[in-house]
Formats: C-alpha cells, structure tokens, sequence
C-alpha cells in the first residue's frame, strides 16, 4: 500500500528558526520546526519531562530546548540530549516542490478495515 501524505502547505509559512503547530482531533498536537539551515523535522509536541509544548522551545540547530525546564531534544530523533533521558516521538515529514507533507497515518493512525 503506497504511503499518504498530508500538505500541510507551503514552507515559507514557518520561519527559519520557528515552529508551527498542528492540533490532531483524537490524538497528540503535532509541532513542525523550520531550522535555521532550511530542515523541517515534526514532533509531537510535548517534552517527556513535564509535557512542556515544544513549539514553544528554542530552535538551535538541529534541537530545541523546551521551554519549561531547559530539556533539549534532537530534531531528528526525538531523543533528549544531555543528562537527561526520554524520547518525543518523530513523525515522518517531506518537503516537495516547496510544501510541507506528514506521512498521514503517523499522524491520524490506522483506520480500521
């Protein structure tokens, strides 16, 4: 079965250096970052530590430190780096011909048959 992908629009829509958020009925907020090398990376957008909103967090390379307590988490892994220890779970993003596309059933699950 081929892949969904949802456009979640253009890329000039997130400034380099910002995030943007995506509320999910039935399911976890999603955050989309804008690195300041041109990188989109998705999250869910809650800190493991004390569920602190990402989106919020400053975007330093490829992390961003929550805005809560200063937990800093890959963009690309979701894991949290330093000392501390957790994961925010990834969800699949491209960029196509300058738009922003979430792999669909990583962001609204599975429906049933």
């Amino acid at each position: 079965m081929e892949a969904t992908w949802l456009d979640l629009g253009p890329v000039t829509q997130i400034e380099p250096g910002m995030a943007a958020t995506l509320p999910v009925i039935g399911g976890e907020e999603i955050a989309v970052f804008h690195t300041t090398r041109g990188e989109f990376y998705a999250l869910v957008n809650k800190c493991p530590h004390k569920q602190g909103p990402l989106s919020q967090g400053i975007v330093h390379g490829d992390s961003v430190t929550c805005p809560l307590h200063s937990w800093r988490i890959s963009l690309k892994s979701g894991q949290v780096l330093g000392g501390d220890e957790g994961c925010v779970p990834t969800i699949p993003l491209k960029v196509d011909c300058g738009r922003i596309y979430l792999l669909r059933e990583s962001v609204v699950g599975k429906r049933a048959a």
